[in-house]
Formats: C-alpha cells, structure tokens, sequence
C-alpha cells in the first residue's frame, strides 16, 4: 500500500487552503521517527498511528498490519463523513482519475450549468499548489484546497477537516476532486455516496484493464475529451466494452467537458441523485 511503501513522505506535511480567505492551516506533519505530530485546528478526527503497531517494513507480518491498521481508521473516520453527508442530505462525489485526465474541466462546466439551481461545494485534492481551487471559485463555487506534499491520494481525515471549514449546506452537491492518480485514491474511502473515474481519449482504451482497481471501484466511469477521439485514435466503444469487463455495472458516460458534447448525460446522472433530484 502507498501508504507503507514509500510514496509518502515520512515527514510529509498536508495543508488546507481556502483562496476565499488567503488562509492555510497545517493538516498534518508527521516524522514517525521523532513521533513529531503535528494535527490541524480542531483536530478530533485526526489520522491515526498507534504506537504500539511496528512501524518497521521488515519481512513478516508487520507491513501488513500497519496496512489494516491505517485502512481501518481511515474506514471509520469515512463512516463519519458519510454519516454527516446523509444527515444533511449532501451529495458527496469522489472523482478520481490520472493527472490531465479533465476532472477540474469537468467540474467547472458541471458548475456553470448547475450553479443558478444547486449550491456546490468542492474539496481540490493536489499535491502542490492552490491553482484547482482558483479555477474552481472562479467558476462559481465555493473550494477548498488540500496538498498532500508527497501523498499520492486524499483520506477520510483530510475530507473530514475540509468539510468543518466548508461547511456544505443541506441539500447541496460536494465534489472531491482526489490527487491525480490511477491506484491509491480507489484504496481510500472518503465518506463519499459515488465514486467517478475519468478517464480521456488520450490515455487509450486499454487503461480500464491495466488499472482495474480503480473501475471496479467507480458506480460511474466518464470518458472525457471525447472531441479528440479521432486525431488520437481511440476507440470508444471498445473503451466501454474494457470498463465493462472489470466493472459490469458501471455506467459509462461519454462526453467532451470542453466542448460539451455529451454533458447532458452527466447532468441527468446527477439530477437523478437523491439529494439533487427535487432541485
């Protein structure tokens, strides 16, 4: 798992930006070697280490079971956040695919089209900058940005102190826009109701069955930049038959987030949500 294997920084330190205020506050700081710890505002939902688990990456056991321990709480923190999604009846999305892939894209016309009939929130999940989040506010939705420094992927705890500040209203559409990445986000539940892959027709149809993690975890799987279809070669139909492989019962929707072909499909998707439909 990312999270043991070394794709994150022992000493890695997320942050949380809010571009409305010019704010930032640390997230997390962790040095395991020194125990330095150093947790957010109003750190009660805090990522969890427990110090009597081996923190060694020896043979054995003892990988596994830093592995269990990690996704456990962060399945716990998850079960939180959707607990409070559902109270409030916030339609939370975890939208996850490779970086380029079009998911801020994606958003910003989602929002241009929604924004005068449904209040939407985002959380930005990237590893540096607060650019996402710009674009996003922008657009004319209120975000919130997450960098994860050396992390590959957003975890429930990340989301459930972006959602304190945020505060989404009831009734509302929240999107999580994860880091840009084909393996660890599909590992880590947020607390979200649907998980969307993007997929674009660059990255060739074939991504589906080498990544299959990833399409087997999303309800919803969006081949985006579909206008570039015929100058990269892609075939689409054979696109949805490798999704379907991994992922029978995912629904493909095939659009073109620039030029808005196919955008209506996504749109009734989203109107067809609970928390969206009466909107």
């Amino acid at each position: 798992m990312c999270g043991t294997s070394g794709c994150s920084d022992p000493a890695n330190t997320v942050t949380l930006t809010d571009p409305a205020k010019g704010e930032t506050a640390v997230l997390r700081r962790e040095v395991h070697g020194g125990h330095d710890h150093d947790h957010g505002p109003g750190h009660h939902h805090h990522h969890h280490h427990d110090h009597d688990e081996p923190h060694t990456h020896g043979p054995g056991g003892e990988v596994i079971t830093l592995e269990q321990a990690v996704l456990a709480e962060n399945d716990r923190i998850a079960a939180r956040n959707r607990g409070w999604f559902e109270t409030r009846g916030v339609l939370a999305l975890n939208v996850m695919s490779s970086p380029g892939a079009g998911k801020t894209t994606l958003l910003e016309s989602t929002i241009r089209a929604l924004s005068d009939r449904l209040e939407i929130a985002v959380i930005e999940g990237d590893q540096m900058t607060a650019a996402d989040a710009e674009r996003i506010r922008a657009a004319g939705a209120r975000a919130i940005q997450i960098n994860t420094g050396a992390g590959c992927h957003l975890e429930a705890d990340m989301v459930a102190e972006a959602i304190e500040v945020l505060d989404p209203k009831p009734g509302s559409l929240l999107v999580i826009e994860n880091v840009g990445n084909l393996v660890c986000p599909a590992m880590f539940d947020l607390g979200e109701r649907v998980k969307v892959a993007v997929i674009s027709t660059p990255e060739g149809e074939d991504k589906p069955l080498k990544y299959p993690h990833m399409f087997r975890a999303a309800e919803v799987v969006i081949i985006n930049k579909i206008d570039l279809a015929p100058h990269v070669d892609f075939d689409a139909a054979g696109c949805a038959d490798n999704i379907r492989t991994v992922n029978p019962e995912a629904r493909v929707i095939t659009l073109s987030a620039k030029t808005g072909a196919g955008m209506e499909d996504w749109l009734a998707f989203l109107s067809e949500q609970p928390s969206t439909a009466a909107s």
